[in-house]
């Protein structure tokens, strides 16, 4: 580490890099432009881990660590693409996959939805895994938008950026593990919601088409995300 910036120097795959004291290996990642994939993790919003799908191998440690919650130290020695990997991040896909009710050639998000698109960069075919088939609800009540629980695979996007970016929290986890869900105020109807501020924030962030518009189909919709990093400049400079 240079003792007058702080910066640390460690290695990706074998190649030399530098990053700042607070950066992870995601940001170091995302900035060489280093395929890490990730799925409840957006730049612009706050990071929790969630998807473990950016898990990589960091040489001394004794188990896989994710990418996009872990900082740099000097030194470290990280591999992003393995057999070890790979197999983990594809059982990780599958398994969201068969969570829920995600069967892509019925779903109007069909083409326009990053799980999808992320089964097909690590080259997933089929399930292994036994689909559950849960009972899901749609929320139709509120005026202009829409939530689809059988899309939903808990990245926790909506809740994250309703609650930094605008304000609102009118979103939140309820339940745990399997049986978690994302509610809005104390699991009321969207429609009923006295905190909402029909923003549209949430269903621009959601990447399966969970939540959508009402009258246009996920196709239509333009998701509107590069606003993130600039609010969340914006909101750390006013601190």
């Amino acid at each position: 580490m240079s003792p007058a910036t702080g910066v640390k120097t460690f290695k990706i795959d074998g190649h030399d890099f530098s990053a700042a004291p607070k950066e992870t290996i995601l940001d170091v990642a995302r900035q060489n432009r280093i395929f890490v994939p990730r799925m409840c993790e957006l730049e612009g919003l706050s990071t929790v881990g969630a998807c473990r799908l950016c898990l990589v191998e960091v040489k001394g440690a004794s188990k896989l660590l994710p990418a996009c919650v872990t900082r740099v130290e000097e030194g470290m020695e990280v591999t992003t693409t393995s057999d070890r990997l790979e197999n983990y991040r594809r059982m990780i896909v599958e398994l969201l996959f068969s969570e829920r009710n995600h069967i892509c050639s019925v779903c109007v998000s069909n083409g326009h939805c990053e799980l999808q698109s992320m089964a097909q960069k690590l080259g997933i075919t089929h399930i292994h895994f036994p689909y559950r088939y849960p009972k899901e609800e749609i929320d139709a009540s509120h005026d202009r938008f829409i939530i689809d629980h059988n899309r939903c695979i808990m990245c926790t996007r909506c809740v994250r950026v309703c609650d930094e970016i605008e304000g609102a929290h009118t979103w939140d986890v309820m339940g745990r593990g399997i049986g978690s869900h994302v509610v809005t105020d104390l699991n009321e109807a969207w429609g009923s919601s006295e905190t909402c501020t029909s923003c549209g924030k949430c269903v621009h962030v959601c990447p399966t088409g969970a939540l959508f518009e009402k009258g246009r189909s996920v196709a239509e919709m333009e998701k509107r995300r590069n606003f993130l990093p600039y609010l969340t400049m914006m909101r750390e400079d006013h601190k």
